[in-house]
């Protein structure tokens, strides 16, 4: 494997497995003497989260991050030509797009297990603003091997990108120039050269600019599809946040009651309490009063029956 093949490898990984890949693919190297390639390998940085998102995304989608790269290529061609309301107007449809882009991001790295923040969900956003802006930044998202976040702040501004030297090379071929005339025939060919290139290069330019804006139709057509879906996506989730903040409401409301009828009912539930209490305290004092006069009446009765006794016994006396 080369330093290419095993850097797609590890920038493909979830974060949590490339430092073990790496260390792994690196001392494989050193196995096979190539101790150089070891060192490379060594020095591929691991991507920060918002970074293997991106790469996520441009693996899962690499289309439509190339009509994104390609859509900020036409639309920097036409900015000069359009009125400042058609100016604005894409500028709400990019928006729009990439805001699409960020949730199918967020969307593909929770089906991997690895839930987005909202802070890591802005550098995903500002990144793929970065593509649209600037070519250069548009090939380092496409190349799926970022390590950290791009930013942008604004058309035609400088853009704020990582060291892409080890995990994406900038290319070097370069036309080569064609040799000089010396001879005075020789220049006066190049002068009616030149002016036939002259006029080439004007029709051929307003070949492109005709194709430039014939494309920008067709990708402005997708991305206000895109737009309309992404509005109708935003539309239902609304919808259904109104539904769940009523239902959250409503239960809300059921809770309070629920509590304050409890809160009555345990006030009432005391109350019978104390009542049982005295019940119980007044119940003994009255069992130890009952049973006072329980004694008091036997006691009286036996008085009672030892002096009918004695009358009957004085009455049989006198009759005899």
């Amino acid at each position: 494997m080369d330093l290419d093949e095993i850097a797609d490898e590890l920038y493909a990984r979830p974060p949590e497995e490339f430092v073990a890949v790496r260390k792994a693919r690196q001392d494989q190297a050193k196995d096979d003497g190539d101790k150089a390639l070891a060192k490379e390998i060594g020095a591929l940085p691991k991507p920060t989260a918002a970074a293997w998102v991106c790469n996520l995304l441009v693996r899962a989608g690499r289309g439509e991050i190339e009509n994104l790269v390609e859509l900020g290529d036409l639309l920097r061609e036409a900015q000069e030509s359009l009125a400042g309301n058609q100016l604005k107007a894409l500028d709400a449809q990019r928006r729009r797009l990439i805001s699409a882009l960020t949730r199918q991001a967020r969307g593909l790295a929770a089906e991997r297990d690895h839930p987005v923040s909202t802070a890591v969900a802005t550098q995903v956003e500002e990144t793929l603003r970065a593509a649209m802006a600037d070519p250069e930044a548009g090939q380092a998202l496409l190349s799926g091997r970022l390590t950290s976040p791009m930013s942008y702040s604004g058309m035609g501004t400088t853009v704020s990108r990582p060291d892409l030297r080890l995990v994406h090379p900038p290319a070097t071929d370069h036309p080569s120039k064609a040799p000089a005339k010396s001879s005075a025939r020789g220049k006066g060919a190049d002068k009616d050269g030149a002016g036939n290139a002259a006029e080439r290069r004007r029709l051929e330019q307003e070949e492109r600019q005709r194709a430039a804006e014939e494309k920008l139709r067709r990708e402005l057509g997708d991305a206000r599809e895109a737009a309309q879906r992404a509005t109708a996506e935003a539309d239902e989730a609304t919808a259904a946040l109104e539904e769940h903040c009523r239902q959250v409401e409503e239960l809300a409301a059921r809770r309070a009651q629920l509590e304050a009828r409890v809160e009555k009912l345990a006030d009432q539930l005391a109350e019978a309490e104390r009542d049982a209490a005295d019940a119980a305290a007044a119940l003994k004092r009255e069992e130890r009063r009952r049973a006072g006069a329980e004694r008091e009446a036997a006691d009286a009765v036996e008085a009672r029956d030892r002096a009918l006794a004695r009358v009957e016994r004085l009455a049989g006396s006198g009759r005899g």
